[in-house]
């Protein structure tokens, strides 16, 4: 049974944090290669993908999804989904995903002449499920070194710990006050009547054993 508990913990705290790396916003410096477009058929991995830009028809099977190529600042080949997320999870509200293409195309640059932009982003990049993160915004900086500080996931994180630690707080006192008694109680009262039922069969015994002296 603890480690059942001990499960149910590690599998509720890892989900969590999954579901708030993904969601939360992220920063990558990178040189912008190349854009495209692509109709896409989500399949198994839709969950990954988000919904129909705003307007369009919501049953339709496919969509064409913007594209943009990207290189990291170690060479390394990065391709971001440029989408709409509406009104829907994640909340970015994000509606200008044609805006955002048109700026990745005029910050296009080659590996002679780089021009370095900081894209803003959610999500995970998976080859083998064809899973891409989703660019939010796109900005030039001067230098690839340039260093960007997470201030809203730093205050974002410090809120939702402290929002926790006083659940915590107010459900342990909760529980001392009102639980624990109750429990206290229903174990009492079990003992008493395991007393009671011990003592009862010791007398039951006892009136046995007279009857076999007779």
């Amino acid at each position: 049974m603890r480690y059942v508990k001990w499960a149910i913990i590690i599998l509720f705290w890892g989900t969590l944090a999954a579901v708030l790396h993904y969601t939360l916003p992220q920063h990558d410096v990178v040189r912008i290669s190349d854009t495209y477009e692509k109709r896409i058929d989500p399949g198994e991995n839709s969950i990954f993908w988000s919904v129909h830009d705003v307007g369009s028809d919501p049953t339709a099977p496919n969509r064409d999804v913007f594209f943009i190529q990207t290189r990291k600042t170690n060479d390394r080949v990065m391709v971001y989904r440029n989408e709409d997320t509406g009104w829907s999870w994640p909340p970015y509200f994000k509606l200008n995903s044609s805006n955002l293409q048109a700026e990745a195309v005029d910050l296009k640059s080659s590996t002679e002449n780089p021009r370095w932009v900081v894209v803003r982003h959610y999500g995970w990049r998976n080859e083998f499920l064809s899973i891409f993160p989703n660019a939010v915004k796109i900005w030039q900086v001067d230098s690839p070194d340039v260093r960007i500080i997470p201030w809203f996931n730093i205050i974002f994180l410090t809120v939702f710990a402290a929002l926790l630690w006083a659940i915590w707080v107010r459900w342990r006192r909760f529980r001392e006050a009102r639980v624990d008694p109750v429990l206290e109680n229903m174990e009492d009262g079990l003992y008493a009547a395991g007393d009671a039922i011990e003592e009862r069969s010791s007398r039951f015994k006892r009136w046995l054993n007279s009857w076999k002296s007779k």
